[in-house]
């Protein structure tokens, strides 16, 4: 993506809120009413105030008890609905959402943080800064948990995996994505973490021969099952899990911990 709102350069500190690009943003005082368009964010806002979240995206499936309007997804938000909510503050992030839909809400007055997730410790700093700067929320305690679990040294590597997110045609986690980083600080490091492409569209022969220990099969974005996907690796075991384990950055970090750490 090129342009405003995101190549804004960082600066310094300063007392104005600046969201993870930079952006300089006129925020006032507790947010109130918030708009996530942003499936593990709505899950990390919930778990500290329900009542403040007035919309969030149709993705948006945790906690599954959220009653709240729904503005279509997170790469066709309807825009117009959220600016009629007049939420305080509109939380998005740059690989989930699009910088059209950011100006839009932006040239409206609709003040918009924009978070930037690759890795694990960015996204509890990330998670920290919103809490603190942005909504002026008490964190949440499992944010604490998440950073002792997962901010220290990563564990020893016991098995290499391969993380296929589609089918027809087959992809797979590859460069820099918080996936990827997940998984090397549990001891499981992506095989295609070298990869030119952060998803790389690659056959699926040559994942069942490319030396994984293990194929990592999550149920999004692509709904892997035990009929639809375990059949086609002959080589190579798999293991059905979670998506949101491995790919939400939220509550769900303190139990990913526990999950992975059982995969040997």
């Amino acid at each position: 993506m090129t342009g405003e709102p995101y190549d804004v350069p960082r600066g310094e500190a300063a007392e104005t809120p600046r969201d993870d690009l930079g952006t300089d943003l006129p925020l006032d005082g507790r947010a109130r009413r918030v708009v996530s368009l942003v499936p593990s964010i709505t899950e990390a806002l919930a778990s500290a105030d329900p009542s403040a979240i007035v919309a969030a995206t149709e993705w948006c499936t945790r906690p599954a008890d959220l009653d709240v309007p729904r503005v279509r997804g997170t790469k066709n938000p309807d825009t117009k609905a959220i600016i009629a909510l007049q939420p305080d503050l509109v939380v998005v992030n740059k690989e989930e959402n699009r910088e059209l839909d950011v100006r839009r809400l932006r040239d409206a007055g609709v003040p918009v943080w924009v978070t930037v997730i690759e890795t694990v410790p960015q996204a509890i700093e990330s998670l920290e800064r919103l809490f603190d700067q942005a909504l002026r929320w008490p964190r949440p305690a499992w944010l604490a948990t998440a950073r002792d679990l997962w901010c220290g040294e990563p564990a020893p590597p016991r098995a290499t995996t391969v993380t296929p997110i589609w089918r027809d045609p087959w992809m797979v986690v590859g460069r820099d994505t918080f996936t990827g980083d997940l998984l090397r600080r549990a001891g499981l490091p992506n095989v295609y973490a070298d990869h030119p492409d952060r998803y790389p569209a690659v056959p699926v022969e040559e994942i069942d021969a490319v030396g994984a220990d293990l194929v990592l099969l999550p149920d999004e974005p692509y709904v892997f099952t035990a009929d639809d996907g375990p059949e086609v690796f002959a080589r190579t075991p798999t293991r059905l899990l979670e998506g949101r384990l491995i790919t939400w950055y939220g509550p769900s970090l303190v139990e990913a911990r526990a999950l992975l750490d059982g995969i040997r």
